[in-house]
């Protein structure tokens, strides 16, 4: 007969089947909600490439009969980022383990191990959008996000744009006032569908206040290497079928603890810097 209370190997599975489910799940939702539908597996060590467009306009006051000079836009490389293993391991002790107890001892630092692959995701992502090169402007919160709106629609004018604004909470509450909204969270983040125009307003202290962005969800892309198959059986580690994250469980006797080894391995990226409108509160509004 086992002993009574023991954690056994299917204890280890279901800590690792649930850390993988609550990552794939929150990143799910927010790509959803930002409608990318752009998901990439790639091999490590891929080079994900962002543009930027650049115009060069001739002077369009011609002469009758004169030849027209011509006007280039150049597609050029603005960054180039390569797809790694993000790897990231934290122990449970088994003083916490005795106080708190098994699952809510792991839980609970799980839940921060998982925080932190999240910010590590979404700093990259962010520190990107501030760096488009659309620019505009607006004296308040609103008419900022109106001359953004109004930007995104002549950069994608072709296309059937599904449109997705990134603030700082502090600026959008700040407008906001004492109006009510339905808000939703989904990757750390809070999120608000189909409101000032806009099919999706992302609210993220990674914006700096004062300055919101917009760009169309076709600009959106979710790079990744598939964490199942050779690598999966490699560290034992448990995915699901997306493979966007391998997580595994060991219990460390050289120290008294548990351990929690992640690898993962997603970049969210635009693809084009001049995709995205970046746009100043407060400031005379005046398009740029």
């Amino acid at each position: 007969m086992a002993t009574e209370n023991i954690t056994t190997s299917k204890d280890l599975i279901a800590q690792s089947i649930d850390f993988t489910e609550r990552f794939t799940g929150s990143i799910s939702t927010l790509l959803q909600a930002m409608n990318v539908t752009r998901m990439q597996p790639m091999a490590v060590g891929s080079q994900i490439k962002i543009y930027k467009s650049e115009v060069s306009k001739a002077d369009g006051n011609v002469a009758e009969g004169e030849v027209i000079p011509l006007s280039k836009v150049t597609k050029k490389l603005a960054d180039t980022k390569e797809l790694v293993y993000k790897k990231y391991r934290k122990q449970t002790t088994a003083e916490s383990i005795q106080s708190a107890g098994f699952g809510p001892a792991v839980n609970d630092t799980d839940s921060k191990l998982l925080r932190a692959i999240q910010g590590d995701i979404k700093k990259d992502f962010f520190d990107f959008v501030q760096t488009g090169t659309t620019k505009t402007d607006g004296s308040d919160f609103k008419k900022a996000a109106a001359h953004a709106l109004g930007q995104l629609t002549i950069k994608w004018e072709d296309d059937d744009v599904q449109s997705v604004l990134f603030a700082n909470p502090l600026d959008f509450y700040d407008y906001l006032g004492d109006s009510d909204i339905t808000t939703q969270t989904a990757f750390g983040l809070t999120y608000i569908q189909n409101y000032l125009g806009f099919n999706a307003i992302i609210l993220t202290g990674a914006i700096k206040q004062g300055t919101i962005a917009a760009t169309a969800s076709q600009n959106l892309n979710y790079a990744y290497a598939a964490m199942n198959g050779s690598l999966s059986q490699a560290f034992n580690l448990t995915t699901d079928e997306t493979g966007l994250i391998g997580v595994v469980h060991n219990a460390l006797t050289e120290n008294a603890s548990y351990e929690t080894m992640s690898l993962t391995s997603g970049v969210l990226f635009p693809e084009r810097l001049d995709g995205i409108v970046v746009a100043t509160i407060g400031e005379a509004s005046a398009s740029k």
